[in-house]
């Protein structure tokens, strides 16, 4: 087994020095100022501060126990309890110890796109409870919050001071004139770039990645990164254990660039990195990044480091270091598109090639594994993946499964897809020749290969219940997304989960089953390495391991509609038992229609 994942702690003259590099980056001469008005925010705001001199020990960051919860805030409901409050009691009576960490995604008063147009940072929506219930979760679980730094919500008092030529807001936003040639700035999405504004000063455009309603802040005035550094501290004060970084990449803008990526963006992650190493350390910094995979990984900084990272060494990234310092975990953002792939056409050979080229990650990097989240299935990771006609032929058949694609504008004006929108168990409906009998199979089969990945899983609370598509949701909300984002009435749900015979009650029951085996096979620690053994493109077979002491673990998977044989080399070494029913396997067995295994073999 390689080296475990530590924490990193840093020591006061450590981060100074570190800080003081970050910041001689992103702002030159003004780095002294900025330094000094960061120690004092540290002073006064910070949950730990080290005095000089002293380091804490360094900690295991991860293990095999770490799988994850995503909810909303109010995913859940009832007539008589805070939506929060509600969340951590299903935790806790559903649930139990089944999951050791939940990110609730963005509770904030909000204003459009479910929470990620972001009002005030440091307040609980009062519809779904306050400050108190958020603590009460995070002392049962890790938990995970988001931080939304690239815009803010034109509600928001930032952007009503900006409005008035009123400090700070003022200058905390990117004015462009509309003739400007922006033409290069790579979009998520097919609205305007440039938003119209009345002011005081008279009108004005603003930048606006993702929405009219979504204002992008200006990291290049260091007073919004300070404003940031302060809402982090804050966080962590709470109780977070991880802190997400939504929509990271678009973070710097410089015109005459793609607007994505840019070394600035970069460099803000490792001084969020740096500040949490020095005054929390052990919590976790996550990127969310829903890009080509190669931009994807750039996160873990592994290419400064010489570890075999791709993607911006062609943008003048200095060669410094010995040990990555941006994002301790990253999302696999193909991953969910190629099992959607995998599963409708049954075929694993793309997605085992795909599983091939990850690199070898150092200690202190791993990846964070998922099907469903809060978001579409992204459509952009597929490229360099899937040829143009297997990518429409899988948008067509989620049309067909009751699904929607959402769009962005590409450099050349025309739209292309960016993300489908379905809950998973719909996705799982068929294949390309249409709906089956073999929808549950299918759907647990799918996770159940996503579990056995090496990494952490994150299960959506959509996929965990195996939720239907929420079409009247969407239609009242006029929001594709919503279509994922069903909110539970918990009387409800306790009905379905209680009723044998009900979807919700299988996909439950099997998955809970398999993560509490999955919580106690040390061949799941994150940290152990993955190899995807040669097979026909109708199986995927993962191993898992050596540990020290040999013990093995097969992750095997029929994506397909009919018996596969399992003629494995590998089965015939020594005795292999059925990790989920502890009895020998016997390998004249074919694996049924979606059937998946995880065989252990320890000397």
């Amino acid at each position: 087994m390689p080296e475990p994942s530590l924490s990193t702690p840093l020591a006061a003259e450590a981060f100074r020095e570190r800080a003081h590099r970050h910041l001689t980056m992103l702002y030159g001469p003004r780095a002294d100022e900025v330094l000094r008005r960061l120690l004092t925010l540290l002073a006064h705001q910070a949950p730990m501060t080290p005095p000089d001199g002293e380091t804490p020990p360094a900690r295991p960051l991860w293990s095999e126990r770490d799988q994850w919860l995503i909810a909303y805030g109010d995913s859940l409901v009832d007539d008589e309890h805070a939506p929060l409050e509600v969340l951590d009691d299903f935790l806790a009576h559903r649930l139990g110890s089944t999951f050791s960490g939940v990110h609730v995604l963005p509770f904030f008063p909000w204003s459009s796109d479910d929470g990620f147009s972001v009002i005030h940072y440091r307040e609980v929506d009062p519809r779904l409870g306050d400050w108190p219930d958020i603590r009460q979760l995070a002392s049962h679980h890790d938990l995970g919050i988001d931080l939304v730094l690239n815009h803010v919500s034109r509600e928001s008092l930032w952007f009503a001071d900006y409005l008035g030529g009123n400090l700070p807001g003022r200058d905390y936003f990117i004015e462009m004139d509309p003739e400007t040639d922006l033409s290069a700035v790579v979009r998520p999405r097919n609205s305007p770039l440039l938003v119209k504004v009345p002011t005081r000063r008279g009108p004005r455009h603003l930048w606006a990645t993702f929405s009219e309603d979504q204002i992008d802040l200006n990291f290049a005035n260091p007073d919004v990164l300070l404003e940031f550094v302060g809402i982090l501290l804050f966080y962590l004060c709470q109780g977070a254990r991880v802190i997400r970084l939504d929509a990271i990449a678009y973070l710097w803008k410089e015109v005459g660039t793609s607007c994505i990526h840019l070394p600035q963006t970069h460099e803000v992650v490792r001084l969020l990195r740096a500040i949490t190493d020095h005054v929390a350390p052990g919590a976790l910094i996550l990127t969310e990044t829903n890009v080509p995979h190669r931009e994807n990984i750039s996160y873990f900084g592994l290419e400064r480091q010489g570890l075999g990272g791709q993607g911006l060494e062609d943008q003048g990234l200095e060669q410094a270091g010995t040990t990555p310092d941006e994002a301790h975990l990253v999302y696999q953002f193909p991953l969910p598109p190629l099992l959607l792939h995998t599963f409708t056409s049954g075929e694993a050979g793309t997605l085992a090639a795909w599983l091939r080229s990850l690199p070898e990650l150092p200690p202190g990097c791993s990846f964070l594994n998922f099907t469903a989240s809060h978001d579409g299935i992204g459509v952009r990771p597929l490229e360099g993946w899937l040829p143009p006609h297997e990518v429409e032929a899988l948008l067509e058949l989620m049309h067909r499964f009751g699904g929607f694609v959402s769009m962005r504008t590409k450099d050349d004006g025309e739209d292309s897809p960016y993300e489908i929108n379905i809950t998973w168990f719909d996705a799982m409906k068929g294949t390309r020749r249409g709906a089956d009998p073999w929808q549950m199979p299918r759907f647990l089969c799918s996770q159940q290969l996503m579990l056995g990945l090496q990494g952490i899983p994150a299960l959506y609370l959509h996929a965990l219940t195996g939720t239907l598509n929420d079409i009247e949701g969407m239609e009242r909300s006029g929001r594709l997304r919503s279509i994922n984002r069903h909110s539970w009435d918990r009387g409800s749900l306790e009905r379905l989960l209680d009723s044998r015979h009900t979807s919700t009650h299988q996909a439950f029951t099997a998955l809970t089953r398999l993560l509490e085996v999955r919580r106690d096979e040390p061949c799941f620690h994150p940290d152990v390495p993955q190899r995807v053994i040669e097979t026909p493109a109708a199986l995927l077979v993962v191993e898992r391991g050596p540990l020290d002491d040999g013990r093995r673990l097969l992750a095997i998977h029929n994506v397909t509609d009919r018996p596969q044989p399992l003629a494995l080399e590998e089965l015939n070494e020594g005795v292999w038992r059925d990790r989920l029913d502890g009895e020998v396997w016997q390998s004249e067995h074919a694996l049924p229609p979606y059937g998946a295994l995880w065989l252990v073999n320890q000397p």
